[in-house]
């Protein structure tokens, strides 16, 4: 995956959606970032983080989000989006 670049735009919206971390922090690790931006960005924090992604990019971010920050129905949705119908499992925790 494509790291974000960090710059005003990318860091405001990192402000909103990981807002319990430093932009810089919450920006260093893309795929992780993105989960948090798939349950909780708006429309127009997506258009800033799209720019600078492709479809492969959200199918890896998918692929490797952590388990509990995603939400059913924005995984239905952004799986959808990179043609996967019906959408794989979501990610579970695996305890000891």
């Amino acid at each position: 995956m494509r790291r974000l670049p960090i710059n005003d735009d990318t860091r405001a919206v990192a402000r909103r959606v990981v807002w319990f971390e430093d932009p810089n922090q919450a920006l260093a690790d893309p795929a992780r970032f993105m989960a948090y931006a798939f349950a909780y960005a708006t429309h127009a924090d997506m258009k800033v983080l799209l720019a600078d992604l492709n479809e492969d990019d959200i199918r890896y971010a998918l692929d490797t989000a952590p388990p509990g920050i995603i939400d059913p129905r924005s995984w239905a949705y952004w799986n959808l989006r990179v043609g996967r119908y019906p959408p794989p499992p979501m990610p579970r925790r695996k305890l000891a």
